[in-house]
């Protein structure tokens, strides 16, 4: 459980019961020790009070626990409407199209890390109907034999214009229906990849929901296991990390395969339909995991999810090239999952405290500029942090 689950921000305590001066009383040591002198602070017992106590018209001696009472529900009513507020202010910064500056957003997050998060069960139904309305990951997330016939032509998610055709041989690539149709998972836990992980000590916390989401085949081993864990149930994979790091499979196999043996049983998921240029990479991975029998099992995206995606998320003001996978990931853990949790989304050059932070936990490298609306995916999770729909990790997780 992190932090922001069960403390209070601002460290409100309750004052004392009672600062008044008590009539002497026979309670003995042991019950002041219990708290028992707390219910003497009312009144002395007296004959008087004893009369006052019998008559149900008589109202009962103002005590100082009504003043406590009364000054933590002004204290929070004063701080829902300071969270209420900061969240307008999202949600109007998302319909502009002015660019903010990351101090901005900076200061965004920070107050909004003091409000306690609650999870609003109707909201999350009301987003999820949304979703699936539009996009339907339960479905359409991963393309399958039921979602892309034998004979038909599939138009790319990027270059719409060309088409690849369904042949036997690509149908039979393609799983029977969606492998996450047993849905919903319960517990879902979506790791993006930034700079603030590091010394997060969220291991634990990942490794313990029922499926981790992973993007682009990070590292989870070593030292770095402490804050990102070790358990993976899906991972993307960006096919120019393939073209880059393993010469597009055309050797290295071996390395490749050694590489993601980490993951387990994991589905990689790939993106063969975005771009032409992704198809024979994506089916490569396919093809060598089949060939060595691997534990892991090569999946696509499927480029009408990710229109359809693209399209919702243009409509709430994303205007982007392309969604980063993350934020897919992240729209369809809402979709087949009960509650999601999000770590390592940090699009960010510097803490809320001003420290540098790496853009990843295990490099600096910068996306390509203006390929992702990372501002604006970020103003969008922040309102669904705020709305109750989706837990964001903002800091250092709770260890045991």
């Amino acid at each position: 459980m992190s932090q922001s689950d069960t403390c209070n921000p601002l460290g409100y305590q309750p004052t004392a019961s009672s600062s008044l001066p008590l009539a002497p009383t026979r309670c003995s040591p042991a019950s002041k020790r219990m708290g028992w002198e707390e219910d003497a602070g009312v009144a002395a017992v007296t004959p008087k009070v004893v009369r006052a106590l019998r008559s149900p018209l008589t109202p009962l001696p103002q005590t100082e626990n009504r003043t406590t009472h009364n000054k933590n529900g002004i204290y929070q009513f004063e701080q829902a409407s300071k969270c209420k507020a900061i969240q307008d202010n999202i949600l109007s910064s998302s319909i502009k199209k002015k660019r903010y500056s990351e101090d901005y957003y900076l200061h965004i997050v920070t107050k909004l890390r003091n409000c306690t998060w609650v999870r609003k069960p109707e909201e999350s139904t009301k987003f999820r109907s949304e979703l699936a309305s539009c996009c339907d990951a339960v479905h359409n997330f991963i393309a399958s034999q039921n979602n892309s016939p034998l004979g038909s032509n599939m138009s790319y998610e990027v270059d719409s214009k060309k088409t690849i055709l369904i042949t036997e041989d690509i149908f039979k690539m393609l799983p029977v229906s969606s492998p996450l149709s047993v849905y919903p998972f319960k517990n879902c836990a979506v790791v993006g990849n930034g700079g603030i992980l590091k010394n997060s000590s969220c291991g634990a916390e990942i490794d313990s929901s029922d499926f981790v989401f992973r993007c682009n085949l990070p590292p989870t081993t070593g030292n770095i296991s402490k804050d990102v864990g070790n358990k993976t149930n899906l991972v993307t994979v960006n096919p120019s990390i393939i073209a880059q790091k393993y010469n597009k499979l055309n050797e290295k196999k071996t390395e490749f395969l050694e590489n993601i043996a980490v993951y387990g049983d994991a589905f990689l998921l790939l993106p063969a339909f975005s771009f032409r240029s992704n198809t024979a990479t994506s089916f490569k991975v396919y093809h060598t995991l089949k060939e060595f029998k691997a534990a892991q099992r090569a999946i696509f995206f499927h480029p009408t999810y990710l229109k359809s995606l693209a399209q919702f998320w243009r409509t709430k003001g994303v205007k982007a090239y392309r969604l980063s996978s993350g934020f897919m990931i992240t729209s369809a853990a809402l979709e087949l999952c009960e509650n999601v949790k999000l770590y390592g989304f940090w699009p960010f050059s510097k803490s809320t405290e001003k420290m540098p932070i790496s853009h990843h936990y295990y490099d600096n490298q910068l996306p390509k500029p203006g390929f992702h609306a990372m501002p604006k995916e970020y103003n969008q999770i922040l309102q669904l942090h705020g709305k109750g729909i989706l837990k964001l990790q903002f800091g250092k997780c709770e260890s045991d």
